[in-house]
């Protein structure tokens, strides 16, 4: 942060507030505290005559790779609304019946995930602005080493073995990259 937003000056540096134990952008002039907080991330597990909606992305990050319908909650908008928009974005689906699947924490880059279950109303689903292509894929169908986040693995194999146990629950846990680049699950 180089500006302050409610006062324009410049005069802008990263400090702990009175009061406070982590690191804000603090104006200077004008004493105005920023807080970042996470972004959340919401999309759904579309299912469609015991197949799954895939969704192969057009933008980056990961251009080209395959994700479920996920992308960004915004202001004044439900989780269930930003996962019923997200997968009309991404795919031109229309979804109905959304229960909360899985919540996952990625703390290294500020996110928390929250995918759901939903029935595709119609059967219809077409590359959306994000997509390149769809796919209606079942477990053998899916492209494992083509999928675009650790994310999106963990909550389809959370999926497919839930289906074959014949219960589905919710999900939670907290994916981590470590130093080395690696990837630590952990499952709450």
């Amino acid at each position: 942060m180089k500006y302050c937003s409610h006062c324009g000056s410049n005069e802008v540096e990263q400090k702990v507030p009175d009061g406070d134990n982590r690191l804000r952008y603090c104006c200077l002039k004008c004493e105005t505290i920023f807080y970042e907080n996470p972004k959340i991330v919401t999309g759904c597990l579309a299912q469609w005559q015991g197949k799954i909606l895939l969704c192969k992305r057009a933008i980056e990050p990961r251009l080209g790779t395959w994700t479920l319908p996920a992308g960004f909650m915004e202001n004044h908008e439900t989780i269930q609304e930003a996962a019923a928009r997200e997968t009309f974005e991404a795919a031109t689906a229309k979804i109905s019946n959304l229960d909360l699947y899985t919540i996952y924490n990625l703390p290294h880059i500020s996110q928390v995930y929250m995918i759901f279950r939903g029935d595709i109303e119609d059967g219809e689903a077409s590359p959306g602005i994000e997509s390149q292509e769809t796919a209606f894929v079942d477990e053998a169908e899916v492209p494992w080493e083509e999928l675009a986040f650790p994310v999106i693995r963990e909550t389809l194999e959370l999926y497919f073995q839930d289906r074959k146990n014949g219960i589905f629950t919710l999900h939670t846990g907290e994916i981590t990259r470590k130093p080395d680049r690696n990837i630590k699950i952990i499952r709450y």
